[in-house]
């Protein structure tokens, strides 16, 4: 305990002391805290009493982190628990719940998607989610890839017509939108278009779908289509027919899928304290299904086999799917306890595995050289490719589709005066400026920016329809959640509905996702992602800032002209279209000017510019 006596302050000392010696040699969960009450650190231990006391042995000080922890505990709490595999899950759970800084916390730029059901609303919808949220809503999942969740989404438009909108349907709306009339919705939001019975056979039909209850779905179709048949409804009954073949079409697929191969996870990583990237592959069937990254920037010291296990635990203890192997490059301390809590869970033996040779090895291999490359793209000069930035934005963000365009927005004004709105477009990897768009004569009667963003959305994408182009993959607004939904008022009104709008808040940089406002997400600063979004929302805000700058320079050019005697608005809108700014027009010439003027009026101007030239 020498180490203690140096590190803490007497008063704190007998205190902690005491607790340390009086721990129970029994399973269970320790949690150290700073002076402040802080959780800093949360442990297991198969004995509490000698783990925590073994933090303070002068062996562990060749331990800098565990070095660094000690000299900052100033308490401890622990929860005794029955055996070691519930003590693993509560350290888990606790912590997700404080994440406290001296913990391995699993940090990454890609959730794989869910799709959400929501039960309790009247008329149920379908959206693909990230997040899963206690609202009452039902959530399938995860997929991967993720493309898998946004075409099972789709096949429910088309073949059930259960929407994914943002449409309020507490209120009547006096028309449909254009889902309703191509057929990929049945259109609860106006009253009389569906029967109640209808659309809630509808949303059945989607649970039981969603629930992998296919047989069951499919005999249900069955009985309706006899039914129909029966009625003399036959182009009722050809539908359900239709439905009923692709359901089992479907299920057959899943079936030929699921007996093609094992389940295999693979991990790897690449380390440069302070900075390390994971890579972690999934094969289903024998195939690379998806892969997903994770970087950490502030790991000052890194001990592989407790960040492994850490990893490990946070990434499955409470995963929906388990795979049946998974392949780590070390062996690691609770790797057998892990391994049969994972099993118990999953109701078949998972296996945690460190090949040594042949092609597991290899493959292996092949994820740790995926890894450094991971980490020389976040970490090095090496820039990802705008194609793998615009595929991880998709999965950041939530969004349906890779984003080919983005259209940007923002304001300018200077307390509320001269107020503009400036249209930036990010295109296929760059800006494209020839599309760039300003606002002009956006009068209000006070500096509201919500309502000057509202009117730019507005007037937009009211041209677009009127012009029959097509709408962006992402609207990007300038602003917080205020600009978000001014955004999407305008959007509402032009009866634009699932299209896809984020915003991006000054300073705190968090992103805002139209839909998502409760799950706001925040990137680290080394994502490529939100460089991309940064550089988007930069180049539209210096592009309105320009542009304010214009029009006030204009404006007060436009009335010190007017000030001259035997100038009128036309001979000034005349030497501004010339000219453009007083610069140029000090720097002319009286016959320069009479180009544009006459004579007389070129002299009065020369004469009034030079001589305020001549008091500065």
């Amino acid at each position: 305990m020498e180490l203690l006596r140096r590190c803490l302050p007497a008063h704190f000392f007998m205190d902690l002391e005491q607790k340390v010696a009086s721990l129970p040699a029994q399973p269970g969960v320790y949690l150290y805290k700073d002076v402040l009450d802080n959780i800093i650190y949360v442990g297991k231990a198969q004995s509490l009493r000698h783990r925590v006391k073994s933090y303070f042995l002068d062996s562990r000080t060749l331990d800098a982190k565990t070095g660094s922890l000690v000299r900052e505990i100033a308490d401890v709490a622990y929860i005794v628990v029955d055996n070691e595999k519930e003590a693993l899950a509560l350290e888990n759970n606790l912590i997700k719940q404080h994440k406290p800084r001296f913990n391995v916390l699993l940090r990454d730029d890609k959730t794989y998607p869910y799709i959400k059901f929501t039960a309790y609303e009247t008329f149920p919808r379908v959206y693909v989610t990230r997040r899963l949220k206690k609202d009452g809503s039902i959530y399938f999942g995860p997929y991967f890839p993720a493309s898998l969740a946004y075409r099972l989404v789709h096949f429910i438009h088309k073949r059930f017509m259960v929407p994914s909108c943002t449409v309020d349907l507490t209120r009547a709306h006096p028309r449909p939108c254009l889902q309703f009339y191509i057929h990929r919705c049945h259109g609860p939001c106006v009253p009389g278009l569906v029967a109640d019975e209808r659309y809630a056979e509808a949303a059945r039909d989607v649970r039981l779908f969603l629930e992998g209850r296919r047989h069951d779905l499919a005999r249900s179709l069955e009985e309706r289509m006899a039914k129909a048949s029966d009625a003399e409804r036959y182009e009722e009954a050809a539908k359900y027919r239709d439905l009923m073949h692709t359901v089992t079409e479907i299920e057959e697929k899943q079936k030929i899928a699921a007996a093609a191969g094992d389940d295999t996870d693979v991990l790897a990583w690449y380390a440069e304290p302070p900075q390390v990237a994971v890579n972690l592959f999934h094969l289903r069937g024998g195939r690379v299904m998806d892969r997903r990254d994770f970087y950490w920037e502030d790991l000052e010291e890194f001990a592989p086999a407790e960040f492994l296990t850490s990893l490990l635990k946070q990434l499955y203890l409470e995963a929906n799917y388990l795979p049946r192997m998974i392949h780590v490059p070390a062996d690691f301390e609770d790797r057998e306890l892990l391994q049969q809590i994972l099993s118990e869970r999953s109701g078949r033996k998972v296996e945690i595995l460190t090949p040594q040779r042949g092609q597991k090895r290899a493959l292996l291999e092949l994820v740790e050289k995926n890894a450094k490359h991971s980490f020389e793209q976040r970490f090095r000069v090496l820039k990802p490719a705008s194609k793998a930035i615009a595929e991880a934005l998709e999965s950041a963000l939530n969004l349906p589709q890779t984003p080919r365009r983005i259209e940007s927005f923002d304001i300018s004004h200077i307390q509320g005066s001269d107020t503009v709105a400036s249209m930036v477009v990010w295109e296929d990897g760059r800006m494209k400026k020839s599309d760039y768009r300003k606002f002009r004569k956006i009068i209000l009667s006070s500096n509201d920016d919500f309502l000057s963003m509202r009117e730019a959305v507005e007037r937009r994408y009211h041209r677009l329809q009127e012009e029959k182009k097509p709408l962006p993959d992402l609207i990007l607004i300038d602003g917080g959640i205020g600009q978000l939904h001014a955004a999407a008022a305008a959007l509402e009104k032009l009866e634009i509905i699932n299209q896809p709008v984020a915003s991006i808040a000054k300073k705190e940089e968090i992103i805002f996702v139209l839909g998502q406002e409760n799950e706001p997400i925040v990137l680290d600063r080394h994502s490529p992602i939100l460089h991309l979004i940064q550089q988007v929302r930069d180049e539209t805000h210096r592009f309105a800032v320009t542009f304010h700058r214009q029009r006030r320079t204009a404006r007060h050019l436009h009335s010190e002209l007017l000030d001259i005697p035997g100038i009128g608005p036309r001979t000034v809108q005349k030497l501004l279209r010339k000219f453009g700014s007083i610069a140029n027009l000090r720097t002319a010439s009286v016959e320069q000017l009479a180009s544009v003027a006459t004579r007389p009026q070129a002299q009065r101007v020369y004469k009034h510019l030079h001589r305020e030239t001549a008091f500065q």
